[in-house]
């Protein structure tokens, strides 16, 4: 006589236990995170929160003298009385736009060229990703030689070809000063841009690529068709870079005109540190600041919710 044993069934998440609410995860962290988040709230929030604070301020700066409040008078006068500040907003503007169609390009182009295998292929990633290594002010320094209008390497270099009538005082001229600062800031940065492609390109689906080629997929249709979705978060992340490291550019600017030629080559970020620290005027330095954060969060937080928004269809 055979006996049957019946089985009884597991319990409902016997075999899964429930997941931790996530404000219970996120209690257990919070130690590790509060050394970091001071550090941040301290250097980077304060100083913010600062900034706009004095904005509706006149103050020179000096202990001596109380900030006296006066609204909104900081932000008229920038407005409508400030002309540099209005030559600072174009050409911080020109500078988003550039940073975003010239560097972002030839960045992607280099990290699908040095994406293939090649002789030397890590040799190449590492020169054109060195001069992202170096300090802005380093980088000032080594192209105000390249520009110097008596030795510097351009203008010999134009005059050894025969085109020594294409020479040009690059940093002088009011015209094309905020460009060749520009050019060299593509030199520092593309780099950057490219290791990020290059990260982002080892995530494509190879079983993608080879089903495309396999149906008779061109080069240009598989970029397109399977390459660039797949590089939709990488390209996420370079485009809010570019945009902030555009928007608060300084270094460069300082180091190779000082905003000049007349103020050609004046940007928000350079303008406010001038009217604070130059002119001793903080709270028309700190309502540039202010603008300048203002129109950070208004391009970044828009094109991150648009992207969030095609991630989630």
């Amino acid at each position: 006589m055979s006996t049957t044993t019946r089985t009884r069934p597991p319990r409902a998440g016997a075999l899964h236990p429930p997941r931790r609410p996530h404000h219970r995860r996120f209690t257990r962290a919070l130690p590790y995170l509060l050394p970091a988040l001071a550090l941040y709230g301290f250097f980077v929030v304060y100083p913010m929160v600062d900034a706009v604070r004095l904005s509706f301020f006149e103050w020179s700066g000096f202990r001596t003298e109380t900030p006296e409040w006066v609204g909104l008078d900081n932000y008229v006068q920038i407005f409508t009385q400030d002309t540099v500040f209005w030559t600072a907003l174009r050409n911080s503007a020109i500078w988003v736009v550039l940073s975003l169609l010239v560097p972002m390009v030839l960045a992607l182009v280099l990290a699908l060229g040095l994406n293939r295998k090649m002789f030397g292929r890590n040799l190449l990633r590492s020169v054109f990703y060195i001069p992202a290594v170096f300090a802005s002010i380093t980088v000032a320094a080594l192209w105000r030689w390249i520009y110097n209008p008596t030795l510097g390497l351009v203008n010999q270099l134009l005059e050894a070809v025969g085109l020594g009538s294409w020479t040009q005082t690059w940093l002088g001229d009011p015209t094309i000063a905020l460009y060749s600062i520009f050019v060299a800031s593509v030199w520092q940065s593309v780099g950057f841009s490219m290791v990020l492609f290059l990260a982002g390109l080892q995530t494509v689906p190879q079983e993608l690529v080879e089903a495309a080629k396999l149906d008779g997929a061109r080069a240009w249709q598989v970029f397109r068709n399977v390459t660039l979705p797949a590089l939709r978060p990488t390209t996420v992340v370079v485009v809010i870079l570019t945009i902030i490291n555009s928007l608060k550019v300084f270094d460069l600017v300082v180091g190779m005109t000082n905003g000049g030629p007349a103020q050609s080559t004046q940007v928000l970020a350079l303008w406010s540190y001038t009217q604070s620290f130059s002119n001793h005027d903080f709270g028309q330095g700190g309502a540039v600041a202010t603008v300048l954060l203002v129109l950070s969060l208004c391009l970044v937080i828009p094109y991150m919710a648009w992207s969030m928004k095609g991630e989630d269809r």
